[in-house]
């Protein structure tokens, strides 16, 4: 029978430690954040709808993206046991220079409308953490700002080639001037997608006001006092704006792109250059021949093409295909460290988060992108310890198996 007793307080007390408050808001909302998707909720919580959507949202019907998340997500990892992984080491090289995670920070347009430090944010929590930041074309802050930010870090820009090629030429040039050490050329956005949120929320650049919006805002003042009491939105690349984001790239892009481009830009750039958007084998090789330094496996996060191919199941292939030396990286739907081991365990060089870091960017600015990359490093750290391997290079195919819930029909000219 258990013997009962009154409780005595001295013992109450050493049971009971009653937690100190947290004052800053901002530390005390990123503190309850143990994911990816916990920073999605506190950003959608503190962003306009029209912000957040044009950040969350896909083209079309978003299959591409839905495709691209549940494909990390149906993974199976063997682990191997009484394998040692007390410490682990998540340092690659990737384009001749070091990074201390095996992921950087992808290129995003119009950061600044997300939350007002914007690039200044991720280019200057990207040094912090050594790894590379891209900035886009269409980003809010200039290439020397970003400089400033992340004046030791490494930096990569990311390049559309416009109609005006000289003003695509010029921003090349600014960037190198500026010691970007990797150029991003991005192939798959001849035209805009059809991004139906932004059309549905009205979203324009610069935001206009409307009923609609100013309702919206109501809960949200902080996002507005930011806005109006910060800097004016400038854009590396738009000399003018007006309209939604589709109707400022169809006016922009240039669906003419070609092997011409890029031997320009090559002759141009002087340090590495990718191309990103990569999405078929057959492409694949074709620009490793021309002597690009890697190829980005990328839908562009489901924004472009609908429907598009998974990047993480076309990867096994492409690494085959090309050969494991060459430098092929992977984006669209990393959300888990996890994700990114798997992808490095099937011979991806690097990966890039888009937005995962700006989920952090709105909930927390340059606090909240910090967060993401410390959630991101302790996933693949825990992560890499249960599969027991102590380094990134111990990675192997064998430690995964892609589960897939799609498979090919066969053609009919096969």
């Amino acid at each position: 029978m258990v013997q009962r007793q009154f409780p005595k307080p001295v013992e109450l007390l050493e049971l009971m430690q009653f937690k100190k408050p947290e004052l800053n808001g901002t530390k005390r909302r990123l503190d309850a954040a143990y994911t990816i998707s916990d920073l999605r909720k506190i950003a959608k919580r503190r962003t306009p709808k029209a912000a957040f959507d044009y950040t969350d949202g896909a083209a079309e019907g978003e299959t591409s993206l839905a495709r691209a998340r549940q494909a990390f997500e149906d993974v199976e990892f063997h682990p191997d046991v009484l394998r040692p992984a007390a410490d682990v080491d998540t340092s690659v090289e990737i384009l001749g220079g070091p990074s201390a995670l095996p992921f950087g920070i992808a290129p995003t347009g119009f950061t600044r409308l997300m939350q007002t430090e914007g690039e200044v944010a991720g280019a200057g929590a990207a040094g912090a953490a050594g790894i590379p930041f891209t900035l886009s074309t269409l980003g809010t802050t200039s290439i020397e700002g970003v400089k400033a930010a992340n004046p030791h870090g490494r930096n990569w820009f990311q390049l559309y080639v416009m109609r005006d090629r000289e003003i695509s030429y010029a921003l090349a040039k600014r960037a190198a001037e500026a010691g970007f050490d990797t150029l991003q050329f991005t192939v798959d956005t001849p035209v805009a997608g059809a991004r139906l949120r932004d059309k549905r929320n009205g979203f324009s650049i610069p935001p206009q006001l409307t009923l609609g919006t100013i309702v919206n805002a109501i809960p949200r003042p902080w996002w507005w006092i930011d806005f109006l009491t910060t800097p004016k939105l400038e854009f590396a690349s738009l000399s003018a704006t007006g309209g939604t984001v589709g109707d400022l790239l169809n006016a922009a892009m240039d669906p003419t792109i070609s092997y011409e481009d890029l031997k320009v830009i090559r002759e141009i750039w002087p340090g590495k250059i990718v191309i990103k958007g990569v999405q078929n084998v057959e492409d694949s090789k074709r620009l490793i021949d021309h002597g690009v330094d890697g190829i980005i496996l990328s839908n562009h996060g489901g924004r472009q093409l609908d429907r598009a191919p998974i990047p993480f199941h076309l990867l096994p292939t492409v690494v085959r295909e090309v050969g494991k030396d060459a430098t092929i990286m992977v984006d669209t739907g990393i959300m888990n460290g996890a994700d990114i081991v798997a992808a490095m365990a099937l011979g991806a060089k690097f990966t890039l988060i888009g937005r995962a870091y700006l989920y952090g960017l709105m909930a927390g600015g340059r606090a909240g992108v910090d967060k993401t990359i410390e959630i991101l490093r302790s996933e693949i750290e825990r992560t890499m310890k249960l599969l027991g391997v102590a380094s990134i290079a111990e990675l192997e195919p064998r430690h995964i198996t892609q589960l897939t819930r799609l498979a090919p029909m066969p053609r009919s000219d096969a």
